[in-house]
């Protein structure tokens, strides 16, 4: 089921990094490490052929049929035998191809397991070169690079087409928006749209700067994603609930008009204090699903952004 909301905006569940010592994979923020033992995959049938799974990190859309399973994106490296047993209750196929969204390891974390297990990851050529050679986080601490096994096996900057399952699997590159390595993967014949976290149906948006991503880069992106969405395409968000046009719309258009209202106190000097304490956001905190991803947090990266050099 589609949910409608008035507006819908983005949300972090922001947890630790990579857990296992052999999975360091980047990560936006760093959190306490959930206990995996308690969580559970929620799987959701959307056709015969296409699911999604909920559990501790991105969403994950799976698509079975007789050439195999495709996955996009994977969680978290302790998840992968519970998320291999959720997909065993709806396809008996082997698991042959995983898509990377982008390249935080809440999405990322399952890589090295899944390619152990056989799949051919695909990815950004920036997402694998940032798990090879990782950014420095929020505190400059630069982690350590993802395993061998964990890297990409065939990378992209232009769209490529994956025809399997009789399906038309579309991997359209999204620039410098929640990172330089995002991918909007467009499922034609189940009309749904995996878009990572570039859009997140929970709290407030937030790009990775330390990643390459960029507000500009952002709405370009919720802007493809409205252009290719029809009335009824399911937007699969990296995280929170399905959602349609409507509400991608309506989180671009909440970036523009804070972005609207910031500039003219940048252009007067205003310190990230200063526009903090004007309260651009005081129209929206009440209907925005609260989370980690703050309103302070929206504010503080959006002014980063507009107080860069043009």
């Amino acid at each position: 089921m589609i949910r409608k909301f008035p507006w819908l905006g983005v949300a972090a569940m922001w947890v630790a990094g990579a857990v296992q010592a052999a999975q360091p994979l980047p990560q936006v923020e760093r959190g306490p490490i959930p206990d995996y033992s308690k969580v559970e995959i929620k799987t959701t049938r959307h056709s015969d052929n296409f699911f999604t799974l909920e559990g501790q990190g991105g969403t994950i859309s799976v698509l079975t049929g007789p050439d195999g399973v495709l996955l996009v994106d994977g969680q978290f490296a302790p998840l992968t035998e519970k998320i291999v047993a959720a997909i065993r209750k709806v396809s008996d196929q082997p698991i042959r191809f995983l898509v990377n969204t982008h390249v935080h390891g809440d999405h990322t974390g399952g890589n090295e397991n899944f390619a152990k297990l056989g799949a051919l990851i695909f990815s950004r050529d920036q997402l694998r070169l940032r798990l090879a050679n990782p950014s420095p986080g929020p505190t400059g601490q630069v982690p350590p690079a993802a395993p061998a096994k964990a890297l990409p096996v065939v990378t992209y900057d232009g769209p490529v087409t994956l025809h399997i399952n009789g399906e038309d699997v579309q991997l359209i590159p999204i620039r410098a928006a929640h990172t330089d390595g995002d991918t909007l993967i467009r499922f034609p014949k189940q009309d749904a749209l995996a878009v990572g976290d570039y859009y997140r149906a929970l709290g407030y948006p937030r790009v990775d700067l330390q990643n390459g991503g960029s507000l500009e880069g952002l709405l370009a992106g919720l802007g493809e994603t409205i252009g290719r969405a029809g009335p009824k395409t399911k937007i699969i968000p990296g995280h929170g609930v399905i959602v349609d046009r409507n509400a991608v719309i309506a989180q671009r258009d909440l970036v523009l008009a804070t972005r609207d209202r910031m500039l003219p106190l940048v252009a007067q000097g205003q310190t990230v204090e200063q526009v903090l304490a004007a309260h651009l956001t005081a129209d929206t905190e009440a209907t925005v699903p609260q989370g980690p991803q703050t309103a302070e947090q929206f504010i503080r990266w959006l002014y980063a952004e507009l107080k860069k050099p043009q």
